[in-house]
């Protein structure tokens, strides 16, 4: 996915807290909802544009779907912004 859907997704506080909450592990929509006092429906919105972002996987188990964090997107980010910050590697 590219950069621009990323920071998108990140600009949310929101979907930065789901975030946050999935680097534990991975969670169910269920138990991702009950952190929230918002309705059911705009935390399965955050969901989709975080999982549209590359930022989360989904695996449904039965009747669950459970969430869990793709770091590598974020690993990615992270080079780019150090990049564009222009650090140096003093080797």
């Amino acid at each position: 996915m590219g950069l621009q859907q990323t920071l998108k997704a990140l600009a949310d506080p929101i979907r930065r807290e789901i975030l946050n909450m999935l680097k534990n592990g991975r969670m169910s929509a269920g138990e991702i909802c009950e952190k929230f006092s918002v309705t059911g429906a705009s935390i399965s919105r955050h969901l989709s544009v975080l999982k549209e972002a590359d930022l989360v996987r989904d695996t449904r188990e039965g009747q669950f779907i459970f969430y869990e964090l793709n770091a590598s997107v974020l690993e990615e980010t992270l080079l780019w912004l150090t990049d564009l910050k222009g650090e140096k590697n003093n080797d």
